[in-house]
């Protein structure tokens, strides 16, 4: 079975200002997803969901429809506030659904098989993707899952802070725990962050995730249950969120093994509008060095 690329695409956006996960990048209109998909394909993924928001369910088909129609299968999934939480009673003034995790669970229905989850604003390159499909297709189980590291130093932007995994690995070079820090910026030569925790500053060859994970579908049960757990416990605070980062620390201290899938990929990304031309430019390389075509689907 070939494994399945899930791209996590609700997100409201609101630190970029506007829908990013559908902004054109590349030379021929391109978005960032595109060349994700584009590069999964070529790694042999057979199947790509989207997780989305009902309300722009017709843009996505529409976008995505015509150019994948006979290269790729798809499916779209909703992330609502209400999904998955079995009739707990949600604060009625939170405004936005709980986070990347329970993204995640809401496509089980569309999934199937080993898996990889990624973000949809983030440039992952090809090599990341072949080094995530072999990891599926020979090493991923229901004790050993996987996230694909970048260094820190190559994931920050110059137009303000941002938030990322960070890893600390075992003597056997498995992630060891994963910390959700957020707020980090570089500042000379370190790389701090302005979120109460410590350390407060971090060395630029730090081991992060940007999100870009490899799952088996025991992943979905599991989730399931700590997501109860959490909404238990933090359920009634409004800004909580229920990240991916949780449940795989939980995963490691109950046994399970989440392995780092290296990569020499360089990764991009646009948190912030001010990132827009460097990633138009980024591509633009990429297209001279013949790594993708000018145009990815004619």
């Amino acid at each position: 079975m070939k494994p399945t690329l899930v791209i996590l695409a609700a997100g409201m956006a609101s630190r970029y200002g506007s829908m990013k996960q559908v902004q054109s990048f590349g030379p021929s209109g391109e978005t960032i997803m595109d060349y994700s998909i584009y590069d999964a394909i070529r790694a042999g993924f057979g199947k790509v969901v989207f997780i989305i928001r009902s309300q722009f369910a017709e843009q996505f088909k529409s976008l995505f429809e015509p150019k994948l129609l006979g290269r790729i299968e798809t499916a779209y999934v909703y992330q609502e506030m209400d999904s998955y939480t079995n009739g707990y009673a949600t604060p009625s003034d939170r405004t936005k659904p709980w986070g990347t995790a329970h993204a995640v669970l809401c496509a089980q229905e569309a999934v199937d098989g080993p898996f990889a989850v990624i973000n949809a604003d983030d440039f992952y390159g090809r090599e990341a993707f072949e080094n995530a499909a072999a990891f599926l297709n020979t090493r991923c189980n229901d004790k050993q899952y996987a996230i694909v590291g970048y260094e820190l130093s190559g994931t920050l932007s110059e137009h303000g802070t941002v938030n990322r995994g960070v890893c600390t690995l075992d003597a056997a070079g498995h992630l060891a725990t994963i910390t959700e820090r957020i707020n980090i910026s570089r500042s000379g030569s370190e790389v701090v962050c302005e979120d109460g925790l410590t350390p407060r500053t971090l060395p630029l060859s730090t081991a992060v995730s940007m999100n870009f994970w490899c799952f088996a579908p025991s992943f979905f049960s599991y989730t399931q249950s700590q997501f109860a757990a959490f909404l238990q416990e933090h359920g009634q605070a409004l800004k909580s969120e229920f990240f991916i980062p949780l449940v795989a620390d939980q995963f490691i201290k109950e046994g399970g093994v989440v392995s780092v899938v290296p990569t020499r990929s360089h990764w991009f990304g646009v948190t912030y509008k001010e990132d827009a031309p460097m990633v138009a430019s980024s591509l633009q390389h990429l297209i001279e060095s013949g790594v993708y075509p000018v145009s990815l689907w004619s």
